[in-house]
């Protein structure tokens, strides 16, 4: 392997977190021995295109230094190589560096886990979730979730999980339950009127709402979470056991599990690491040892 590392850097994630978060991760990874260049580009496009161009030519690892949005930038880059992947997660909401163990708004820590780790050739594959040819790690939402995310994502203030929790109560003044079609692998269909319908290969997002909290990313499945026709009252009064995992067990929540999932329904953007993907119908694959995770 190269001891070349770059470092996918988003300036302004987390109110501009990720300019001043590349600097200590370098740092550490030089420390450790490593040369390090860094992408930036123009636009996202540009960005993934400087990324991928790294990924072509070699790269020892692509570090992805920002939040989930980033992340999921560089997914696309990596996935299906071998080329191990980093975060140094100093985003909103990070749900995949929470999923994967690593620091989190800690750019030196979290660069000295990954020289340490690629060291120690301490590396892992986890599954992916594909769309299309969009990549995902964490969870697709639609319904409620996708438009908690939409308005969530056009929010300057607050910041982190306050955010999202304002969001949702704007959004509930006027949602209602959608009818849904979702078809699983084994070709069972559910027509179901359901407020949101979210499929995880990891268990949250949102920073920090484990709305599919036995997702596993190593199982070669999806967890799909279904939130059935429920009232305002009953929706606020259960949103806070989507921190804990535990909403799961009322009894208009239910979870089937699937390698391939295809949900419909009209008027709804769905949505995958809180990027969005477009109008449903979309079908998600689970696509096992998708790309190769460094650490810890």
């Amino acid at each position: 392997m190269t001891s070349e590392i770059t470092l996918f850097v988003n300036p302004t994630a987390g109110r501009g977190r990720g300019a001043r978060a590349a600097q200590p991760a370098a740092s550490a990874l030089r420390a450790a021995g490593y040369s390090v260049r860094t992408v930036l580009g123009e636009n996202a496009s540009d960005a993934l295109a400087r990324a991928r161009a790294a990924v072509q030519d070699g790269t020892g690892a692509l570090v992805a230094v920002g939040g989930d949005g980033m992340a999921n930038l560089a997914l696309q880059a990596v996935a299906g190589t071998r080329t191990p992947f980093g975060l140094v997660a100093v985003g909103t909401g990070n749900d995949l560096a929470r999923a994967l163990g690593l620091p989190v708004r800690d750019p030196a820590a979290a660069g000295r886990l990954i020289a340490g780790a690629l060291k120690d050739s301490r590396v892992h594959d986890i599954d992916l979730g594909r769309v299309g040819d969009h990549w995902f790690a964490t969870v697709l939402a639609s319904g409620l979730d996708s438009r908690v995310n939409d308005r969530g994502n056009r929010m300057r203030w607050p910041v982190g999980r306050l955010k999202y929790d304002l969001a949702l109560l704007a959004e509930l003044a006027a949602f209602r339950p959608l009818p849904y079609r979702i078809t699983l692998d084994d070709g069972e269909v559910r027509e179901v009127e359901a407020t949101l319908v979210a499929v995880g290969n990891g268990s949250s997002y949102g920073g920090g709402m484990r709305i599919c909290p036995g997702a596993d990313l190593t199982d070669g499945l999806f967890d799909v979470t279904v939130v059935g026709d429920c009232s305002r009252t009953t929706l606020l009064r259960v949103f806070p056991s989507v921190y804990r995992g535990t909403h799961v067990d009322h009894p208009e929540v239910s979870v089937v599990r699937a390698a391939k999932v295809e949900i419909a329904a009209p008027g709804v953007t769905g949505y995958a690491d809180g990027e969005p993907l477009g109008p449903l119908p979309l079908t998600a694959r689970c696509v096992p040892a998708a790309v190769t995770v460094i650490g810890p």
